[in-house]
């Protein structure tokens, strides 16, 4: 299958941020990692993948690894259509009408 390009917006709240921020910032980098609270984390980065349920399905594995009381909401858009994970769960998924 063929890699596309996903734009990720996501956020990860956990209840030991010391323990899931290393893991954010190696798979992003620090620029793309935020800490917005005391235990939420926003990321914003740019990644490649077959599709978003399986590269969503990727990164709560590895947070959930380090902490397993972690919770992941998280928008993946790629060529027009986003998709929006609560945990491993999909809620929606949107088509953008591009003219």
């Amino acid at each position: 299958m063929k890699e596309k390009r996903f734009m990720l917006i996501a956020n990860v709240n956990t209840d030991n941020p010391e323990a899931v921020q290393p893991i954010l910032e190696r798979l992003f980098g620090k620029e793309c990692v935020t800490l917005v609270q005391n235990n939420d984390f926003r990321i914003e980065a740019q990644l490649e993948g077959e599709d978003s349920k399986g590269l969503n399905r990727s990164l709560l594995s590895q947070l959930r690894k380090a902490e397993r009381k972690t919770r992941l909401r998280a928008e993946w858009t790629s060529e027009g259509t986003t998709d929006r994970f609560f945990d491993y769960v999909l809620k929606k998924s949107t088509k953008i009408n591009v003219k």
